[in-house]
């Protein structure tokens, strides 16, 4: 199947991981032949972030690659109160790279003792994305009622996009509200998860984006140890399937959205 030049967009891939190192050049200009266009890349902690922001600097060609910055609630470990301050700092004076916060969230399949510091680190960052004016990458385990709380008590207007979501058809139509996406990966691919296609199938396609979540998240027809970028054509191909669409309408219409939401200051 041929597919229109530098169409799709991987909007959750951590490409940075060291997973990729001995063969990122390679991954991307695959991804540039499989008409994978654009890719965003989140950070998790602030060790990570200058190398990240350069990566997208220096590998901006075939594939151009943005950065989200972000302190993941699953390093809480590693966080320290600087980070916080360089976060800031790094979103006042963004270069072109930075179009989003995150991966940010609430994970609750972590020990309840961590729950409290969770939510107070997810509500310091949106509100250093809403003076930014950035959207945010949302990471949620079980846990998507607390973050609909907190984006309603501090009025987070700005969206963003919910990654791997697998939540409620309500839950979905609230984080809609809130001017959020909903990201769809490979877990779709899974025969076994009926209830998540089923969703997948309902909600208007509008509403979504793609992303592989690379080097997790392995879809079913992928094949060796790491997932790749390079499987989010035949992600789409099954959202596609779930949809009664083409390919081609998966491909445009999740662009859209995405780019919709990353510009919409613009």
């Amino acid at each position: 199947m041929s597919h229109p030049p530098s169409m799709f967009f991987d909007t959750h891939c951590h490409l940075d991981f060291p997973q990729f190192d001995a063969r990122r050049d390679a991954v991307l200009e695959s991804c540039a032949r499989a008409g994978i266009g654009r890719i965003l890349i989140p950070g998790v902690t602030a060790k990570g972030w200058a190398r990240l922001i350069q990566l997208c600097r220096q590998r901006g060609k075939a594939v151009d690659l943005k950065a989200a910055l972000g302190l993941h609630p699953m390093f809480m470990e590693q966080h320290r109160e600087t980070d916080l301050e360089q976060l800031r700092q790094l979103l006042e004076k963004r270069t072109p790279e930075v179009v989003a916060v995150g991966e940010i969230g609430l994970d609750y399949l972590l020990p309840p003792a961590s729950w409290p510091e969770q939510q107070q680190l997810l509500r310091r960052q949106l509100k250093l994305a809403a003076t930014a004016s950035l959207p945010v990458v949302l990471h949620v385990r079980k846990a998507h009622d607390q973050v609909l709380k907190i984006l309603r008590e501090l009025n987070f207007t700005r969206g963003g996009v919910v990654h791997a979501f697998s939540g409620s058809e309500q839950q979905a139509l609230r984080y809609r509200e809130r001017g959020f996406l909903l990201g769809v990966g490979g877990a779709i691919s899974w025969p076994r998860a009926t209830r998540l296609r089923g969703l997948m199938s309902q909600l208007p396609l509008e509403a979504l984006v793609l992303e592989t979540d690379a080097p997790d998240m392995k879809p079913s027809f992928a094949e060796g140890q790491w997932n790749s970028p390079v499987h989010l054509p035949g992600i789409a191909g099954c959202l596609a399937e779930l949809k009664n669409v083409s390919v081609e309408q998966i491909a445009e219409q999740t662009l859209r959205n995405m780019l919709s939401l990353l510009y919409a200051d613009e």
